[in-house]
């Protein structure tokens, strides 16, 4: 009677978020945030309903393979979106116009800046050696 309890509610809740990373595929503006919506939403709900399936049948192969799918869900769904996400940015991906920040491309920046500081210091203190060599 417990189990049963405990398997709708998590049932119940899994299905909800699932149904919600749905909406978030739907209703979000831009790729980068749609991504985020149906990958916590969606890890998590999938999570719930296997630990549903994983309790409701009272049985140690059942569960040890809910438990595979759930942690290879947590190891492979975010960076899979991860990745998808990175490769879009690169590929010049118009932003939401309401964003008012973007991170990567001041990171890279700033990243592009101390590289060509640190070249222009290499090429000084290998100028300034070479000429005051005998």
């Amino acid at each position: 009677m417990i189990v049963d309890i405990i398997t709708a509610i998590l049932m119940v809740i899994g299905s909800a978020l699932v149904c919600i990373a749905g909406l978030g595929l739907l209703r979000m503006p831009d790729l980068i945030i749609r991504m985020h919506a149906s990958t916590k939403a969606g890890t998590l709900g999938a999570g719930l309903v296997l630990a549903a399936v994983g309790i409701h049948f009272v049985d140690v192969a059942v569960a040890s393979r809910a438990v595979a799918a759930i942690l290879f869900l947590l190891l492979t769904a975010p960076v899979a979106a991860h990745m998808i996400g990175r490769a879009a940015y690169r590929t010049d991906l118009k932003l939401w116009e309401r964003n008012i920040m973007d991170e990567l491309r001041e990171s890279e920046t700033l990243r592009r800046r101390e590289a060509e500081v640190q070249a222009q210091n290499a090429r000084d203190a290998g100028s300034t050696s070479s000429s005051s060599a005998p």
